[in-house]
């Protein structure tokens, strides 16, 4: 599983590179922990971490440029996004 967050901290940070490591590497863990829980609430059979690769590498293709921009107003996300971290890997 490091291998795959790794491969797509990577991938995120060659789409963005407003984030630092630490941050891509957030953003990464907690689009992967979203759609798992999500997919899971849905009632959904779990179809592996293939499934979940391929829906965060989607991500990171779509919304990576701009991932930066986020904002949120709920208290799990704020302090993540509102840290400030310049370690640039």
């Amino acid at each position: 599983m490091e291998d795959i967050f790794e491969r797509l901290t990577t991938m995120l940070l060659e789409k963005n590179d407003s984030l630092s490591y630490a941050k891509a590497r957030t953003w990464i863990e907690l689009l992967w922990e979203d759609f798992e829980a999500t997919y899971a609430k849905a009632g959904r059979e779990y179809k592996g971490q293939e499934l979940t690769e391929q829906i965060v590498t989607n991500w990171i293709n779509h919304y990576g440029p701009r991932l930066h921009e986020f904002k949120t107003s709920n208290p799990k996300f704020k302090a993540l996004m509102d840290s400030e971290d310049d370690l640039k890997h």
